[in-house]
């Protein structure tokens, strides 16, 4: 069995390791770069830390399966949450995670979310007027920050029973705020030294407070309205909280409660972002989509949750985009992967897009081909080899919220409003920016109203 010695992997220099070989906002892209030249199992060091990086998506998944016993988030991640105050499921581990997990599961469950899908067309119906004036206007569309004000109201509004409504607010809103946490975290996880312990970045210490009063009063609200049983995720956890024995704290409500609001902003608003942008850029596609909503009523649940060429697209998106390219673990114990000795607490480095683009399980991979997805064609395994919302015991619980999500927007841009352009700074290929999550840079959005109107979303909103 081998050593992680005895891995290939790029040459550093003595205490820094690869680190001056590192562009954090460009990481995923050196890590698979590596991959192609050293294998699908190959090791670097950031400082003196030692990584192991995994590019084989069937490796990957058996990781992700022994989770949480045998695989943890890393114990900086979990403490970074701890100090900015959003320690919720998403970075808990062990006990604290197992006890989280059920309250946040029933709040996403597909009932919880038919139920609340009312009130997503109503928020979407804000949205398309928010686009109507925009296209009406002649302006060019900052399109990742108004999808972001899309997707905190979506995810307030369901999780909190909050109408925060920054859709039609031109103040400073709360993403503002949300904005600069994960970049931040981001830093601090690939930092060689905790060095914001001993020099406080007093910026994101604004940020971070700001967020903890917001959050304080989501919580004041529910708990003055609480019904029985809870209507919402805040309310199921503040009932959870105050059952005798729960083992819950005031501090795990609230970090959920940001937690929530960090996950549901960034990765449905960038996925989103990157789709539009693909279509665009792939008018064939792009008319078939639009086909499909044609035929759609945008006020029933049952028709919008359908949409299977929408769903191919989503799920081609996340897989040639995937917001979260690298995840990063930590075995709770000695152990082996494939074929290697891995010491507990050693830092495991999932590429989680490197299978999903390998030539040997698509053909074309590196191309935008949605029908890939549908019923009969050739794919090999593709779920299984693209796991955008990850795999095993910590499946993110968002996900048939994030896809419903997605599909809303699309059949409300595609069946309203014609797509003018979707311009990148330079006009060149949309460059890839990773801040814990991965986002495109700068793209801006032209839309024009279609000759005819469409209907409403619903008929009162």
């Amino acid at each position: 069995m081998k050593r992680i010695a005895d891995l290939p992997g790029p040459r550093g220099l003595p205490i820094l390791g690869n680190l001056l070989q590192i562009d954090a906002s460009s990481l995923h892209l050196i890590a698979e770069k590596w991959s192609r030249q050293y294998g699908e199992v190959f090791r670097f060091r950031i400082g003196r830390r030692q990584l192991v990086a995994l590019a084989n998506p069937e490796t990957i998944a058996a990781v992700l399966r022994e989770r949480p016993d045998g695989f943890h988030r890393t114990e900086r991640l979990s403490a970074i949450a701890r100090e900015m105050g959003f320690n919720g499921v998403f970075s808990a581990n062990g006990d604290a995670w197992r006890r989280q997990r059920p309250m946040v599961m029933a709040g996403f469950d597909p009932a919880h979310i038919k139920s609340y899908f009312p009130m997503l067309v109503n928020v979407t119906e804000r949205f398309s007027r928010r686009w109507q004036r925009a296209a009406a206007a002649g302006t060019a569309i900052d399109l990742q920050a108004d999808l972001m004000r899309y997707t905190v109201d979506v995810t307030a509004g369901l999780a909190f029973g909050s109408d925060i409504n920054t859709l039609e607010s031109e103040e400073d809103v709360i993403q503002a705020h949300l904005d600069k946490i994960f970049p931040a975290l981001f830093t601090r996880l690939l930092a060689p030294v905790p060095y914001w312990r001993w020099f406080p970045d007093r910026k994101v210490e604004r940020h971070v407070v700001a967020l903890r009063r917001a959050v304080e009063g989501f919580i004041a609200q529910a708990r003055a309205r609480m019904s029985n049983p809870p209507r919402n995720l805040i309310e199921a956890m503040i009932a959870a909280r105050d059952t005798p024995g729960s083992g819950l704290t005031d501090d795990d409500v609230a970090g959920n409660v940001l937690t929530m609001l960090l996950a549901g902003e960034d990765t449905t608003a960038n996925t989103l972002a990157w789709m539009i942008y693909l279509l665009y850029r792939h008018p064939p596609a792009l008319a078939r989509a639009r086909d499909e909503v044609s035929r759609v009523r945008l006020d029933r649940y049952e028709e919008v949750s359908a949409l299977p060429f929408i769903d191919a697209c989503i799920n081609e998106t996340m897989r040639l985009k995937p917001v979260a390219p690298i995840l990063m673990l930590q075995p709770t114990r000695d152990t082996e992967i494939a074929g290697v000795q891995v010491p507990k607490k050693t830092l495991v480095m999932c590429l989680m897009r490197a299978g999903a683009i390998d030539g040997r399980r698509f053909a074309d991979a590196k191309a935008f081909e949605p029908a890939r997805w549908l019923s009969g064609a050739q794919a090999s395994s593709p779920k299984r080899v693209s796991m955008p919302f990850g795999a095993g015991p910590r499946l993110c619980p968002g996900r048939y919220l994030a896809i419903l999500e997605m599909k809303m927007v699309m059949a409300m841009l595609l069946s309203r409003y014609e797509i003018g352009s979707v311009a990148t700074p330079d006009g060149g290929e949309a460059r890839e920016h990773l801040a814990f999550t991965m986002a495109p840079v700068g793209l801006r959005l032209r839309l024009a109203e279609k000759a005819r109107a469409s209907a409403p979303l619903a008929r009162s909103a």
